[in-house]
């Protein structure tokens, strides 16, 4: 009767002229209702009935319309989906498969239809990769459609944790296999290599270190001058551009470093055989010859590069040797030849440290936190460790050779890979002045802008030892990069920097090996790297370090959910400051917690956290900023992110 009232059919033409249409990115929350983000000051609810059609992320048009005096959003077209390839877990109910994504934002999506090609009797707990085929927006289905692409793990594979996530980041899962039998040394010609084999060249790493790609060689003049030989493994001899072996490297980048598991860029055959500077074995070897003053200056006109053989006379470990220096333990040298070359490489780091010290800048000894895990790959222990004697011993010889590599590159080529570091930029200058007049410390902005005034920032806030004020700056400086002409590096304190001394473990070294080789060869036309492996490089990177991170956060997951975390507190210190928290670190373990803003004060409105300035304010006091040091209670962890929870013990 009403079918075809004109009145009806009049209002209902005005209702839908009404109708607003608005675009924007869909925002979900851990209650199952979400936003629409128009622009940075509109948002629409999308009520949780709605969003059951939507994904968090996805930009997409929308009709608004006012219900109960709120304006709801009604997802109408998808202009892009967020979600496109993914990892998830297989979960199995009434018969029926879901694929759950490893996403902490969308929580309450579960993809049922789907297809594959992959023949495998699917269990609960299996672990996969897929990709969305079909958004409910764009089909009449009323579903999500997916394709599985690929079987990761099981759930009870020990080694879970590291193949999800390096499956996440589309890294290798295993080191490198090809076929070895074309590769002998004794089709390295003896014409161009000097014969250091009766020199005592010795190694220090870890006891573990198989991929052993330095050894170092000290001698002393009549003038208390030093003579540091450094001498590198040098895989190009065998690699060579473009090959199988080469292009696997230059995939890779690096050997992956990560907890409890090392992947690494070359196959083991090279980088722990073949290339390996094994004690007692006869290896070719990039050589650097460095010429030391008294007071730590490296002469750099009697810097000389040349290829060599060399022999290692020991394979030494830092402890041992740090013990030894330290006056403890039982260890010490096998004879006096090995004795007198650890003598005179702490003489090297003394008088080098010395000069960095004075004219360009030194490295923190942050702690590091190494997890110890069984043959079963269960966590038996977190320790901390720090960098003792040996260590640096090592990494100030390193560094010297770096330098001396730059300078070489830089005279002789014009290019190279260099690492740089551009200190502070031209926006952010003004605001380190204003920051630092605060605390009464007073620089020009063009005085921070070069390299000696950056250093002598950097020297001055070390006298004033706080963290805080270290923090805020950091924050201002510019981020590193790699570039193929020399720069300045800011944060070394050093006109240029290019690395060279890991080949069997970074491409970017290896790179540079072939560079200086071919100066010493009198090779003509020598090309720079490009720019598309240098973003290459980059980007493995980043996604290297974040591997490492959320490799971490699932492992520490997994320690506290071994022991009993409720009955104790724990000291930790500031990192971060977030709109919705406070991001600390467990002194004891190195476990990243999170505190809400309901565990720092009870009354909601009472309490601003300022991430901008670090600073977290209580009834319009500071109370907490980065770098305090506070006391915690876990409370507990969430299995989907890897978060853990905790609160505040005042």
């Amino acid at each position: 009767m009403f079918q075809n009232n004109p009145i009806l059919m009049q209002l209902k033409n005005q209702l839908q002229k009404k109708t607003l249409q608005v675009e924007g990115i869909v925002k979900s929350t851990s209650k199952g209702f979400g936003f629409l983000k128009v622009d940075s000051q509109t948002t629409y609810f999308i009520p949780p009935k709605n969003m059951k059609k939507v994904i968090h992320g996805d930009r997409i048009i929308g009709s608004v319309q006012k219900i109960n005096n709120k304006e709801i959003v009604f997802p109408k077209k998808l202009i892009k989906p967020f979600l496109k390839r993914f990892i998830g877990s297989v979960h199995k109910h009434n018969n029926s498969i879901y694929i759950q994504p490893r996403y902490p934002y969308i929580r309450d999506i579960t993809f049922h239809k789907y297809k594959t090609t992959i023949k495998r009797s699917w269990k609960n707990g299996d672990w996969v990769t897929a990709e969305l085929c079909q958004h409910i927006l764009n089909n009449n289905h009323n579903c999500f459609c997916i394709k599985i692409l690929k079987f990761i793990s099981e759930k009870k594979n020990p080694l879970l944790p590291w193949h999800v996530i390096l499956s996440k980041y589309n890294l290798e899962k295993k080191s490198p296999k090809v076929d070895f039998l074309n590769f002998f040394p004794q089709n390295i010609s003896n014409n161009d290599r000097l014969d250091l084999t009766n020199l005592d060249f010795i190694t220090i790493d870890n006891n573990y270190t198989k991929d052993i790609d330095d050894a170092i060689y000290v001698e002393e003049t009549n003038t208390n001058h030093l003579i540091l030989t450094v001498a590198i493994a040098d895989p190009t001899e065998y690699i060579l551009v473009n090959t199988e072996i080469d292009n696997i490297a230059k995939q890779r980048v690096f050997t992956n470093y990560l907890p409890g598991l090392n992947i690494s860029m070359l196959p083991k055959k090279f980088s722990e055989n073949l290339c390996s500077l094994q004690p007692h074995v006869k290896r070719p070897v990039l050589a650097c010859k460095i010429v030391i003053d008294s007071n730590g200056k490296i002469e750099m006109k009697q810097t000389n590069f040349f290829l060599a053989w060399i022999k290692s006379q020991s394979k030494l470990s830092y402890d041992d040797v740090s013990d030894w220096l330290e006056k403890s333990g039982k260890w010490k040298p096998k004879n006096k030849r090995i004795e007198k070359q650890i003598l005179l490489l702490n003489k090297v780091y003394i008088v080098r440290n010395s000069w960095r010290k004075k004219y360009a800048l030194l490295f923190k000894n942050y702690p590091e936190y190494t997890f110890h895990l069984s043959k079963k790959w269960e966590i038996l222990d977190i320790s901390i460790d720090r960098k003792r004697i040996a260590n640096k011993m090592i990494e100030e010889s390193m560094i010297s050779a770096n330098i001396c590599a730059a300078d070489f590159l830089d005279k002789k080529l014009g290019f190279g890979l260099y690492h740089a570091h551009s200190g502070f930029n031209d926006f952010n200058i003004k605001n380190v002045v204003k920051f630092l007049k605060t605390y009464n410390i007073l620089y020009t902005s063009e005085e921070l802008m070069t390299i000696s005034g950056f250093c002598k920032l950097k020297r001055s806030l070390d006298i004033l030892s706080d963290e805080y004020v270290n923090y805020r700056i950091y924050r201002f400086q510019s981020f590193g990069e790699i570039c193929t002409v020399p720069k300045p590096h800011f944060s070394l304190g050093l006109s240029s920097y290019a690395t060279w001394t890991s080949p069997i473990r970074k491409y970017s070294d290896m790179i540079n090996h072939r560079l200086i080789k071919s100066v010493i060869k009198g090779c003509k036309n020598i090309s720079p790297p490009d720019s598309t492996l240098i973003s290459h490089i980059v980007e493995r990177k980043r996604k290297t370090r974040m591997a490492v991170r959320k490799i971490e956060e699932w492992l520490y997951t997994n320690f506290f959910h071994s022991i009993n975390y409720n009955n104790q507190n724990y000291y930790a210190y500031i990192v971060d400051i977030f709109g919705s928290g406070i991001n600390a670190r467990l002194l004891k373990n190195g476990a990243f917690i999170f505190i809400p803003l309901k565990y720092i004060h009870n009354i909601r409105n009472e309490v601003i956290c300022k991430p901008e300035y670090g600073v977290v304010y209580i009834k319009n006091k500071i109370h907490y900023k980065i770098s305090d040091n506070i006391l915690v209670h876990l409370l507990y962890i969430n299995n989907i992110t890897k978060k853990i929870i905790a609160t505040l013990v005042k």
